[in-house]
């Protein structure tokens, strides 16, 4: 699983023209499952999310995480995060995860991180997204569960 994390002071998704989802400070989540994720993984990743402190104290330290600061996720399912581009031009995706085990490992990867009183907001998955987003720092993390 991997997850990119854009500290942000503000961000939406919309489909259709249509506004699906907007926080105010928190993280965008970008969300890549792979074939071999499980619950034990997302769970795992959830957690580091949720904990992860990033969010500056009143000295500027990256010293508050998500809850500290009232903060919320804009969770956005994201296919392309496991693109190999190591042959040709044209990027490949079959590390990613198919829709019949991602989707229901994502819901899941959501439903995890509210178990921490974090307000979620998502994308449809699946759908073609237009993110909107104001990054803060800019500050952006890459969590790979393949490195536990």
């Amino acid at each position: 699983m991997r997850v990119v994390l854009q500290r942000v002071k503000s961000a939406s998704v919309t489909i259709n023209g249509e506004i699906k989802g907007t926080i105010e400070q928190g993280f965008l989540a970008l969300v890549g499952i792979t074939q071999t994720d499980t619950k034990e993984i997302v769970t795992k990743m959830a957690k580091k999310c949720a904990e992860l402190r990033v969010f500056e104290d009143k000295q500027g330290k990256m010293n508050l995480g998500l809850k500290d600061i009232q903060g919320k996720i804009l969770s956005i399912s994201q296919f392309t995060l496991y693109a190999d581009c190591k042959r040709g031009r044209r990027p490949g995706f079959e590390k990613a995860a198919k829709p019949e085990l991602a989707q229901p490992l994502y819901v899941y990867f959501n439903e995890q991180l509210a178990l921490y009183d974090i307000e979620i907001e998502t994308g449809v998955f699946g759908a073609d997204m237009k993110v909107n987003l104001l990054n803060d720092g800019p500050v952006t993390i890459i969590l790979d569960s393949a490195e536990w």
